[in-house]
């Protein structure tokens, strides 16, 4: 092909634009809303690193702060991803998924307070909580496909406006139903203990039975320990450990699916366009379905690893996550998955070390939460990691 132009062309006919080494700044001083959210930038900027000088802000409390961010991060992370798989699919938000997650916390209770209460739970505590997860999933599962079959599939050809109320809809619904079914009473999870490699941590947990000494080894759930790691004290919970490591292992599961497998072949050409995908045999029905139970099955996890470290479950505790999973969703880049999976852990972070850096009561995390998101979407408005769209829906 040969053009007379001396512009180079594009691989798709699109022509590069030459942009000048500071285009950044050229374009946040043409624009007043990037401009004040610059210096507003600047100015948290500066407040952070004074307080660090100052010593107002210690390396201990962020080290904590991290950590506790991270498992907090991950939660998002897996309700997130549900948020962002729909939405690639559909193009909606499931504004009841923050519900789905909800029940899959609820569900778990009633199953591990049978196990307590059977003695089942303290002879075999792994299995125990492995059977609690499984039940979080299959309640989260039941609950997304009854939604997507029930109150999604009749409109999937409506403007996009009505499935949006629709979900809205369906995410009060499932609140009033938990709330009449099971009452307003703040359900609490019990108290677990779950201890491993003794072998490898033969100083803890140590107790005398029978006049010898027995040491149990790390408790992952209900554990709390001082350590002192390159000279800073610090008060580490294996919870938050085991919940950041679970989420990954799950993270890393969902992308290997959706790059490696048939199905996950299928959602990507279902995400492309449905009417091709079905014209080249794809059963978008199943896929859709599959798409929704994939989503849920985080989220019923991500509801039972919040409530074994949070310990408490109401009707209404889907709705915070919800909404911060979603703005986690909307910071990565909605309808990509690495960047629903980076905007939760990076959610997570920044609401649990920026209040105490910049000095404020940590009952301002969520309006920093928040605040991060106009932050983001005034200089990137396709989120940090960009929305991925196909060329027919941009």
């Amino acid at each position: 092909m040969t053009t007379t132009d001396a512009t180079p062309v594009a691989p798709l006919g699109r022509r590069f634009i030459y942009k000048p080494r500071n285009w950044f700044l050229e374009n946040t001083i043409r624009s007043p809303l990037r401009l004040v959210g610059l210096i507003f930038v600047v100015f948290i900027a500066y407040v952070a690193l004074n307080n660090i000088v100052t010593g107002s802000y210690r390396i201990d409390q962020f080290a904590r702060q991290t950590i506790f961010g991270l498992a907090q991060g991950s939660v998002y992370a897996l309700i997130a991803l549900g948020y962002t798989l729909v939405y690639g699919i559909l193009l909606m938000i499931n504004f009841a998924h923050g519900e789905v997650f909800m029940s899959g916390a609820y569900i778990g209770f009633f199953v591990i307070t049978a196990l307590q209460n059977s003695g089942f739970l303290y002879t075999n505590t792994g299995i125990a909580l492995l059977i609690t997860v499984f039940s979080g999933v299959l309640a989260s599962v039941t609950i997304a496909v009854a939604l997507e079959r029930i109150a999604y599939r009749p409109l999937r050809n409506a403007p996009r406006l009505v499935p949006l109320i629709t979900a809205i809809g369906a995410s009060i619904a499932l609140q009033q139903l938990f709330l009449r079914l099971f009452g307003v009473s703040t359900r609490r999870y019990p108290d677990v203990n779950f201890y491993v490699l003794p072998q490898l941590f033969p100083n803890l947990e140590c107790h005398e039975v029978d006049g010898a000494e027995i040491c149990r080894g790390l408790d992952l759930i209900s554990g709390r320990y001082d350590v002192n790691v390159l000279g800073i004290n610090l008060r580490i919970l294996p919870i938050h450990f085991l919940v950041f490591f679970v989420a990954l292992v799950m993270m890393a599961a969902l992308w290997f699916y959706i790059q490696r497998t048939k199905m996950g072949k299928a959602m990507r050409a279902v995400a492309e366009d449905k009417s091709t995908a079905a014209l080249m045999g794809v059963n978008v029905d199943r896929v859709i379905v599959t798409t929704f139970v994939l989503g849920a099955a985080l989220a019923g996890a991500g509801g039972v690893l919040y409530a074994l470290y949070n310990q408490q479950v109401t009707p209404f505790i889907g709705f915070i996550p919800g909404i911060k999973a979603f703005t986690a969703a909307v910071l990565g880049g909605i309808g990509n998955i690495p960047g629903a999976m980076f905007g939760g852990l990076f959610l997570g972070v920044v609401e649990s070390v920026a209040p105490s850096m910049l000095g404020l009561s940590n009952q301002l995390k969520d309006v920093i939460a928040f605040s991060m998101l106009v932050l983001i979407l005034i200089f990137r408005p396709t989120g940090i990691l960009g929305e991925v769209l196909s060329h027919k829906k941009a």
